[in-house]
């Protein structure tokens, strides 16, 4: 197997990296900045823009598999122009991998016919905000803010790579658990810092999965050539209050402050604010139906693994070890 993967350098495509370098599972990427381009037997970059529909045809030598995570940050201030990037960075990297592939196969180009699973990133923001409601799969009801439209749009596109005769599989992303960037080190730097607490009412579901987990059930789906809608989530959701508590319990700080007000963190950071609020209690049942197993079932279980001092992933490397070592 070869991996094509788009956003490699992110949070979630260099923890796919990883656990391929440690599979010997080689791996071709694309990057828009030509200073990233490496040029490995294991690790070969390609020089794309999807502004402009441009992409190196040879990205789709020796591929069996591809894997899209590109996509803008939404942990940005959401100004008119960077809501347009927002949902520019998603539907026009799918357009040129579209048109990329359809050049492929109309031409009947040999790295085109070795091809067998694509699976694009996704994200839960489509579920609507709900307290009680909990979400699978099959809910077709789209949530009404920003997110909701952009994720709407983001699988639309990638379903017209369904005209194609490998699987097609979408991954809806939670919230991802890692020290290396995303949510998790902006939520605990705060209560590091003693002034940490729940937003608003804390009752809002947070459906989280650890860096290493998400980045398995990507693998996992384009290993099994699996088709369809998958929440890429961990087993057992919580609330934004728990998972302040368990965050403090793990860094040793005291939680001593009242919760935080909506319009203090509408102020501080706009629209972008309502990712905080936002009650999404997602379930992970049907990727578990295909055999896959969680490492980090729970977020005590995960949180301790991220924040344990000079802790090597040792979880993570065992099953490695057990799973793939012949």
């Amino acid at each position: 197997m070869r991996l094509l993967i788009t956003g490699a350098t992110g949070l979630v495509g260099s923890e796919i990296v990883r656990q391929c370098q440690h599979r010997k599972i080689p791996v071709n990427y694309l990057t828009t900045s030509k200073d990233k381009i490496a040029k490995k037997p294991d690790y070969h970059g390609y020089y794309w823009n999807p502004d402009s529909g441009e992409i190196d045809d040879a990205c789709f030598d020796g591929v069996t598999a591809i894997i899209n995570l590109a996509g803008a940050s939404i942990s940005k201030r959401w100004t008119s122009s960077y809501k347009k990037t927002i949902l520019s960075s998603r539907v026009n990297t799918l357009k040129t991998l579209y048109k990329a592939l359809k050049k492929q196969k109309t031409l009947h180009r040999a790295n085109y016919d070795g091809i067998t699973s694509f699976v694009s990133a996704s994200a839960i923001g489509v579920y609507p905000d709900s307290l009680s409601k909990y979400y699978t799969e099959t809910e077709t009801k789209v949530d009404n803010s920003f997110l909701g439209e952009v994720v709407d749009l983001w699988e639309k596109q990638a379903d017209t790579f369904n005209v194609f005769d490998f699987s097609v599989a979408k991954v809806r992303i939670g919230l991802v658990m890692s020290a290396n960037g995303g949510a998790l080190p902006e939520l605990a730097k705060p209560i590091k810092n003693y002034v940490g607490a729940a937003f608003g009412s804390g009752q809002q579901w947070q459906s989280w999965v650890h860096i290493s987990d998400l980045a398995r059930i990507f693998l996992y789906t384009v290993e099994n050539s699996l088709s369809g809608i998958f929440n890429g989530v961990g087993p057992n959701p919580v609330t934004n209050t728990k998972l302040v508590k368990e965050i403090a319990k793990v860094v040793e700080r005291p939680l001593f402050l009242p919760n935080i007000p909506k319009f203090v963190m509408y102020t501080i950071l706009g629209e972008m604010a309502y990712i905080l609020f936002a009650s999404q209690r997602v379930s992970c049942k049907k990727i578990e139906e295909e055999g896959f197993i969680f490492l980090y079932p729970n977020v005590c279980l995960a949180l301790e693994q991220i924040y344990a001092s000079g802790k090597k992933d040792g979880a993570t490397d065992a099953f490695y070890e057990k799973e793939y070592s012949s």
